[in-house]
Formats: C-alpha cells, structure tokens, sequence
C-alpha cells in the first residue's frame, strides 16, 4: 500500500511538472523569441487573464453548462439504445443476420458528415447538436457490447442451463457481468468521441456551447479566449474520461485486478 501511494504521488508530480514547465517554455517562445505578435499566439499569462475575465461574467460556465447538457442528453439516449440493442444482436443469430448488415453499413460514415442532413431535419440547436452526439455514441458502444456478449465463455451458459437456471436469469447474471468490461470500454471510448463531435457541431449549428464560444472568439480576433475554450475543452475531456476510468475499476474491479492503469 505504501509503495503504492508513492507511485501515485511520484506520476502526479511528474504530471504537474511537466505541465508547468510546458508553460513555462510557452511563455518564453511567445513573449521573447519566436512569436511576437499575440493575435497568433498570446502567452499563457494572456490566456489565465482572459479565463479569469470570462468565468468571472458569467460566459465560461454558461457556455460549459449548454455543452454539458449536449453531451449528457446525446451519450444518455446513444447508451440506452446501444446497450440492449448490442445484447439482442449479439445473442440472438435472427437479430444479427437481420440488423447488423444495415447497421455495419451505416457505422463508418463519420458523425461529423451528418451535419449538413441533421441541419435540414432539425435546424440549427440543441436537437441537431444532441443528434450528432447520439450517433457518436451509439455506434461505439454497440460495436464493443456485441463483443462482450459474444465473448462470454459458453461452457458458462450451457452450465447455467443445465443446472435448470431460467434464460433471463443467465442474462443478469452470466452475459451482463461478463460483457461488463467492454461496454464500459465502449462508453469511455463513445464519450471522448461525442465530446470532440459536439465541439464540432456547435462550430457549425449552435449559438452556444464551447464550439461556439471558439467560432465567435475567432471572429472577433480574440485568440486568447479561443485557447481558453481549446483548454477547457481538454480539461474537461479529461475529467470524464477519468470518472470513466474510475466507474470502471469500481463496477469491474476483478477484470482490472493486477493490471496497470
């Protein structure tokens, strides 16, 4: 345990270490050597004062709050059709042989090429972000659920039937458990995906949200308020994907047992 906690606080200091020698270099090539002009590239002083400016009226935490809202209502809706869906189709042969051709089909079109169709059928806002969001979604979690379920151990199931257990019961408590790892896998990998597609469809149809704060920043010629909303972007990418990570040592903690992560 000691060993442990050292190796913890060893990679979070190297991690803060590195971030502010990043900033440090940053602030030197920007203000000193390289770029002189900030409109291509303010110093990060520029950048913290300008974050500071716009949490402290208001517009930063709107703007985060809209885009939140997005990726929460368009993940949300995207999971709970890609779950069961990839269930059914991964355990019954007439569902697979039936949908999963159409829906094979449909998956390596890129979300980001719905924008222009989604537009005319939902005009510009959140239903058109949210659908986006939706189709980044669900295909992810779809493809990894089919995996899990098809990888669960047969000798389990046939095991289970033999010893009288009801078909619905080796659902909750074979095939769910087992494919578990992979569609929290799914739903990390879905969620960084939906949140890099809402930024890029609030560029294009939105009049809110972190995508349009950047567009609207751009055209004022504010770089230093496009960095804040490309920063805070990433912390917050961030920041999911660790309650992600953390929700799946959690939920799966003997799947991840001795691994490194």
């Amino acid at each position: 345990m000691l060993k442990f906690r050292f190796i913890h606080k060893s990679r979070i200091v190297k991690g803060v270490g590195s971030a502010i020698l990043l900033l440090a270099v940053w602030q030197v090539l920007t203000g000193e050597v390289f770029v002189k002009s900030s409109l291509l590239l303010p110093p990060p002083s520029e950048v913290l004062s300008e974050a500071i400016y716009v949490a402290k009226t208001g517009d930063l935490a709107w703007h985060i709050l809209m885009s939140l809202e997005r990726v929460a209502l368009g993940f949300g809706i995207g999971f709970a059709i890609a779950v069961p869906l990839g269930i059914a189709i991964g355990r019954f042969r007439v569902l697979s042989d039936t949908l999963e051709p159409i829906l094979e089909v449909i998956r390596p079109i890129p979300p980001l090429a719905w924008i222009p169709i989604s537009i005319l059928w939902f005009g510009i806002g959140t239903s058109q972000n949210v659908f986006i969001i939706f189709i980044a979604a669900f295909f992810t979690t779809f493809v990894n659920t089919i995996a899990g379920v098809r990888g669960v151990d047969t000798y389990l199931v046939w095991s289970a039937l033999n010893l009288g257990c009801p078909k619905g019961r080796i659902l909750w408590k074979i095939i769910l458990p087992c494919a578990l790892p992979f569609i929290l896998t799914g739903a990390r990998v879905s969620l960084g995906v939906s949140w890099m597609c809402l930024v890029a469809a609030e560029m294009v149809a939105a009049a809110s949200g972190l995508g349009f704060m950047i567009m609207d920043a751009r055209q004022l010629l504010l770089t230093q308020r496009v960095l804040v909303g490309m920063l805070t972007i990433g912390l917050l990418g961030f920041l999911m994907d660790k309650g992600v990570r953390y929700l799946e040592q959690k939920t799966v903690a003997w799947f991840y047992r001795g691994k490194i992560t």
